[in-house]
C-alpha cells in the first residue's frame, strides 16, 4: 500500500554548485507556475540511477521562488546513485517531480528557538532558520542555530544564514561533537528545537533532549536515508511467509527490493521517520545497519524491528512483512 504521489513534468531551469560536493538545482514545472509551499517541505523526484528510474527525496531550500523550486544535493559516490544520477542533469534536461510535500513543519507559537544543522541537513533549515530569524527581530522570540560541517567550504548557504542570522549563529567544524547537552541546557522552558542531519547526530541530539527532561514534542527532526554506521553493500533477505529469497544490491533499499519482487508493502515517508514501513526481525546472521530515527533505542538494540525505507544490513536478514492473506 503506498502513499499516492501527483507526478509532473517538469525541467532544470539551471545548476550551481553552492560547496565542492553540493550542487543546487532550479526545477520548473512545464505547467504554469511552481506551487507553494511551508517551511520543511520536500519533493519527490523520479532519478535515473543503478540503470533504472528511482523516486528519491530532495528538500526545499529557502523561500518559494516565483519560477522555479529549489534543491541542493550533496554527491556521494559510495551511495545508492540517486546523487550521481542528479549531477549528470544539466540545464534543460527533463525530469518527473511531486507536488511539495512535507513532514517537517514550524511551529512558530514558542518563546525561543535552537536550530541544529549537520551537513547537507542544512537544506530544510535554510528557510526556517531565515524566518525565525525575522520572527525574533519582531516578537524578541530567541533564536540561535547550530551548523556543523567537515569543513569551511562545505558550509552551504553560509552567506544567506549569516545575513538573517548575525551571531545568533554558530558553526562549527571537524569531527569533534558538538555540546548538545550545554545548549539545550541554555533554553528557556518550552523551547522548540529542530534539527537534520546524519542519523548519529540526531540521536544525539535525543539523548540529551531526553536527558534535560524536554517535552518530545518540542524536538523536531528531519533524517537522510544515505547516513549509516556500516558502508552500502548488498545483503541477503529472507522471508519464509512468502518463500522468498533474494539479494538487496546496494543501490536498492529494502523497501524497494520489496516492491520489486512483488511483496506487499506500507510505507509513507521514505525517510526512516514515520515507522509506517518496520517490519519484525525474525533472524539476523550478520549485522543490522539501522538508518531510521522512528525506532527507540533500546528497540535498536534488540533487533526485533527494522524500518525497510532505510535501515539495511550486513550478511543475511530474515524477516516477516506487514502482508497477511485475507
Amino acid at each position: 500500500m503506498k502513499s499516492e504521489i501527483h507526478w509532473m513534468p517538469a525541467r532544470i531551469a539551471s545548476t550551481r554548485d553552492v560547496t565542492p560536493t553540493v550542487r543546487e538545482f532550479l526545477i520548473r514545472p512545464e505547467a504554469g507556475a511552481p506551487l507553494a509551499y511551508d517551511p520543511g517541505a520536500h519533493l519527490q523526484v523520479q532519478v535515473l540511477a543503478g540503470g533504472r528510474m528511482q523516486t528519491r527525496s530532495y528538500s526545499l531550500v529557502g523561500e518559494p521562488g516565483e519560477h522555479a523550486w529549489r534543491i541542493a544535493v550533496k554527491r556521494i559516490d559510495e551511495g545508492r546513485g540517486g546523487s550521481v544520477g542528479m549531477w549528470r542533469l544539466a540545464a534543460g534536461d527533463r525530469l518527473m517531480v511531486s507536488e511539495p510535500q512535507s513532514h517537517f513543519s514550524l511551529d512558530l507559537g514558542a518563546s525561543a528557538y535552537l536550530v541544529i544543522a549537520g551537513g547537507i541537513g542544512i537544506t530544510p533549515l535554510v528557510w526556517m532558520a531565515t524566518r525565525l530569524a525575522a520572527l525574533g527581530e519582531r516578537t524578541g522570540a530567541q533564536v540561535r542555530m547550530l551548523y556543523g560541517a567537515r569543513s569551511h567550504e562545505e558550509l552551504a548557504y553560509l552567506p544567506e544564514l549569516k545575513s538573517a542570522l548575525g551571531d545568533r549563529l554558530a558553526t562549527h567544524i571537524g569531527p569533534a561533537p558538538i555540546d548538545f547537552a550545554r545548549e539545550i541546557a541554555a533554553l528557556p522552558a518550552g523551547a522548540q528545537a529542530y534539527t537534520c542531519g546524519p542519523v548519529p547526530m540526531l540521536e544525539a541530539v535525543k539523548r540529551a533532549w531526553a536527558g534535560a527532561g524536554r517535552a518530545n514534542a518540542d524536538l523536531r527532526f528531519e533524517t537522510f536515508g544515505s547516513s549509516g554506521r556500516l558502508p552500502t553493500q548488498a545483503f541477503r533477505l529472507r522471508i519464509p511467509r512468502h518463500a522468498l529469497d533474494i539479494e538487496v544490491p546496494a543501490n536498492t533499499t529494502l523497501l524497494e527490493a520489496l516492491e520489486q519482487a512483488g511483496v506487499q508493502t506500507l510505507w509513507d515517508c521514505r525517510r526512516g521517520e514515520c515507522g509506517l514501513c518496520a517490519m519484525d526481525v525474525m533472524q539476523v546472521e550478520g549485522e543490522i545497519d539501522h538508518r531510521d530515527v522512528f525506532l527507540a533505542e533500546h528497540e535498536k538494540k534488540c533487533n526485533t524491528r527494522i524500518c525497510a525505507c532505510v535501515s539495511r544490513a550486513v550478511g543475511t536478514l530474515t524477516i516477516d512483512s506487514a502482508y497477511r492473506a485475507d
